[in-house]
């Protein structure tokens, strides 16, 4: 019985992210720790590399300060600032003012899934030395900071597939078998 309930809430957040999809735009994502130490950053919108420092030590100062029981939305210049702790990682996205605040909890929160299921229970030390993979899940699961697809099984069969692409890719073949004749 509890079974099915978990499958039906997993098809509701599904349907939600996929209804959603499409009304949020998602100007950034960032990843730091508690130390304040950038991790992982993804920008939907143009700014230059000035700017994007000035946005990250502002944002990294502000949520770090806030205390762990305070609301994990921030209005900020004219955007929404989401942000959600998951062990030692902050997952903080800037929206636009009228999108919804709790459907991009939701796509934090199955990036971490997609993470979780990918590294077995991710840390932030898989996010550092394995930070391409984790760029490349995200940008599996959002394009240009819209949700593109919301079923973790197929970001994950999406993964798999490119994981054994390059895994070929990188496998010494001898010169008769490059040429197709063994």
């Amino acid at each position: 019985m509890d079974s099915i309930k978990i499958v039906l809430c997993g098809a509701a957040v599904n349907k939600a992210l996929h209804v959603f999809h499409s009304l949020s735009q998602m100007q950034f994502m960032l990843l730091f720790s508690r130390q304040g130490k950038l991790r992982l950053q993804k920008w939907y919108v143009p700014l230059s590399d000035k700017e994007k420092k000035k946005i990250t030590r502002e944002l990294v100062q502000t949520v770090l300060a806030r205390k762990p029981k305070m609301c994990s939305f921030l209005e900020w210049r004219d955007l929404k600032i989401v942000y959600k702790r998951y062990a030692s990682l902050y997952f903080c996205c800037a929206i636009e003012d009228q999108d919804n605040e709790l459907i991009t909890l939701e796509i934090i929160h199955r990036y971490v899934e997609l993470l979780d299921k990918y590294f077995g229970s991710v840390c932030e030390l898989d996010i550092i030395f394995n930070f391409e993979k984790a760029y490349f899940i995200l940008d599996e699961f959002l394009l240009g900071g819209e949700a593109q697809e919301t079923s973790k099984k197929n970001v994950l069969k999406a993964i798999e597939q490119a994981d054994l692409l390059q895994e070929e890719a990188e496998t010494p073949r001898s010169v008769l078998e490059e040429i197709g004749l063994t």
